[in-house]
């Protein structure tokens, strides 16, 4: 089925048409681009130029019914008849093994039990898409069949140019670019018609990027952002008996109450889509359902009188929870977030208050404009609630998913001076208070999967990375500040495989310095080679890290020295991750916090036990780390001229741009 799967577009005989759409699974809002007549029917052609001409009369029509009725051609016809999952390297045909590592990585984030929207092949967050189209999908997987290691596949925001020639051994196998366009026309109604004309698409940052791993992935960033804004609020890691309100099961999957669950607090998370919530029940993401308010109040008050650790879903939409809390005498909340998909709130990301779920999906469609008014009333309503509850000591942060900055444009009282220049609001971001001072310690999402496919595999890569981690923490002259994240990953991978995370391929996440990530890569490099694990090692991570990603409201939040709205950062992350040795980059306009307010570079490494490979690693991890701690650092962050004054200090090749001091002097004329 595989060799079939790679064989390339199939044209002889065609695929029967799929007149309805597969109820089983959920499919993506339909949408409403504003096209004239003539850039719909640019569309149409832009869809047909796919296939030879004497196939297109038999496809026209379906094309059209897709681009009227859904809103975008996806061309449901050619989407593959197999079980869409991380199959085992060895299984894919392929002239170069890191191409097949790259076709396991991209069949895992379309794989049903982790993507959101599969037939639509959107992995998360709503408009996450993996290509624009199932025509693009069968191309990719054929060029990575055929590939060898003289060529480069290019990515233009889901559809391949094509396999070009390049050097062996300084080149990526592929290079990925998604929603790159003239800043003049970075905004949302310009991504709306030209992914419709299929020109470009949202890749979200580890969607379109082929680096998704499952809800494991955004488990333990919330957990690391739990457990850290518990520090702060409550001086302790003791957790028990604290209640976490959040909302958004479905583009965020079941990460939240499942962080809540390891963390040992009362986790609740509402979920609008019955489907989604059950989803995640069903997959042992989320402990209880519950579907009326008032028993939830009572469950709420209960485990929080009993310390009882647990995770809830109450199937409904969270502006209700919000405003019942705020009008009970006692505060039964103590931390809040909100993690829907904000930066699409048009388009299926947030749902009014107003409207029932089915509701909501017609009214987004039918009539754009009230819906749009709906989301405005109801995202006044929630920061009304939320306003209430902070005032009595409850501590509120945005999660970097454009939930303030989304309520700033629907008229909320959020704080903030003028749009354009704002990155403080009256709540912080996440990073602000809490992520932004790791970030710059060099810690982030540092991932990886064994592309065998063997359970046994990434049990001993788990006992690796913690065997690398504890010789890290014996080390001497190491930073108290350092210690305490090496402390946190350490409790985290000891418990990883107990909390049963491994959704789709044999996946994990840990955050970790450059140091760590060098010295894990490095181990797991070994153990290819040694034998000791049975097939590769593909490294990753979320764009949502130390350089990857320059974002205003979310990753740079805490930037503020002027340059939080620049993009040299992730743009040079790429470029140097490009030739230091990574097997595919990619780069993206857009992430969590929506179209043209964010740019994310990110990277896949292929380690197959080579001494080339063991280069790779010393060289692309490095700088994949460390560029984004001499930015910081330049910006006047304490955590990131610690770091990188450590990294001089063992690297004489590494000289830094340090920033000087202001004099007193200075100070002082400049206060007036």
């Amino acid at each position: 089925m595989l060799k079939k799967v790679c064989s390339g577009l199939p044209l002889n005989p065609l695929p029967p048409a799929k007149k309805t759409r597969n109820t089983n699974v959920p499919h993506a809002p339909d949408r409403k681009p504003s096209l004239t007549n003539e850039e719909r029917k640019l569309a149409i052609k832009n869809a047909l130029r796919y296939f030879p001409s004497n196939i297109q009369p038999q496809l026209i029509d379906e094309f059209q019914y897709e681009m009227d009725t859904y809103g975008h051609i996806y061309m449901y016809r050619f989407q593959p008849d197999i079980e869409m999952r991380a199959h085992p390297i060895d299984e894919y045909p392929c002239n170069c093994k890191a191409a097949a590592g790259i076709m396991l990585m991209i069949m895992n984030n379309l794989d049903r039990k982790i993507a959101q929207f599969p037939d639509e092949l959107v992995t998360y967050g709503g408009n996450g898409q993996v290509f624009g189209n199932w025509a693009q999908f069968c191309l990719v997987m054929n060029y990575l069949s055929i590939m060898t290691d003289e060529q480069v596949l290019v990515m233009y925001s889901g559809h391949p140019l094509g396999l070009f020639p390049t050097r062996t051994e300084f080149s990526p196998r592929v290079v990925i670019t998604n929603g790159l366009v003239i800043p003049n026309y970075s905004s949302t109604d310009d991504y709306e018609r030209m992914f419709a004309l299929g020109c470009t698409m949202y890749g979200q940052m580890t969607a379109g990027s082929y680096c998704y791993i499952g809800p494991q992935g955004i488990v333990h960033g919330t957990f690391i952002t739990i457990m850290n804004a518990g520090r702060k609020r409550f001086g302790t890691n003791d957790l028990r008996g604290r209640v976490f309100l959040s909302s958004g099961m479905g583009g965020m999957s079941g990460a939240q109450p499942k962080a809540c669950q390891l963390l040992g607090c009362i986790g609740v998370v509402a979920e609008v889509s019955e489907e989604a919530a059950k989803k995640r029940h069903d997959q042992g993401w989320c402990q209880e359902l519950i579907y009326d308010l008032s028993e939830l109040i009572e469950r709420i008050r209960e485990c929080r009188t009993k310390k009882l650790a647990t995770s809830i879903g109450y199937v409904g939409n969270v502006v209700d929870v919000w405003e019942r809390l705020a009008t009970e005498k006692e505060t039964l909340i103590d931390l809040g977030s909100d993690q829907t998909s904000c930066h699409a709130p048009y388009h299926g990301g947030y749902y009014p208050v107003q409207l029932s779920y089915d509701e909501s999906r017609k009214c987004m469609k039918s009539d754009p404009e009230k819906f749009k008014e709906l989301v405005h009333e109801s995202l006044r309503r929630q920061v009304a609630a939320i306003d209430k509850l902070h005032e009595r000591g409850m501590y509120f942060f945005d999660y970097g998913n454009a939930f303030l900055l989304t309520a700033k444009r629907a008229g909320a009282p959020v704080g903030g001076t003028d749009e354009k220049r704002c990155i403080r609001f009256k709540y912080p971001s996440y990073v602000q208070d809490i992520m932004g001072d790791i970030f710059s310690l060099g810690f982030g999402p540092f991932r990886w999967v064994c592309a065998s496919g063997l359970e046994n595999d990434l049990q001993q890569t788990d006992r690796i990375a913690q065997d690398c981690i504890e010789k890290l923490m014996s080390k001497e002259n190491t930073p108290n500040n350092v210690l305490e994240q090496y402390d946190s990953n350490l409790k985290w991978i000891r418990g990883a495989e107990d909390a049963k995370l491994v959704v789709g391929s044999q996946a994990r996440i840990l955050y970790s310095d450059q140091i760590g990530r060098i010295n894990i890569g490095l181990a797991f490099n070994e153990a290819v080679r040694s034998g000791q694990l049975k097939g590769p090692v593909i490294l990753a991570r979320d764009h949502h890290d130390v350089s990857g990603t320059d974002s205003p409201f979310r990753e740079t939040a805490n930037i503020e020295d002027g340059s939080a709205f620049c993009a040299d950062m992730s743009v040079q992350n790429v470029i140097g991750d490009s030739f230091r040795g990574a097997t595919w980059v990619s780069l993206h306009n857009g992430g969590g916090t929506g179209f043209g307010e964010v740019m994310n570079g990110g990277f896949g490494m292929f380690l197959d036990g080579s001494a080339k490979a063991d280069e790779n690693i010393r060289q692309m991890l490095y700088w994949d780390v460390i560029n984004g701690i001499s930015r910081r650092s330049w910006s006047g962050n304490k955590n990131a001229r610690q770091t990188v004054e450590r990294a001089m200090d063992k690297e004489s090749k590494l000289k830094v741009t340090l920033p000087n001091e202001l004099a007193e002097e200075c100070i002082q004329k400049l206060s007036t």
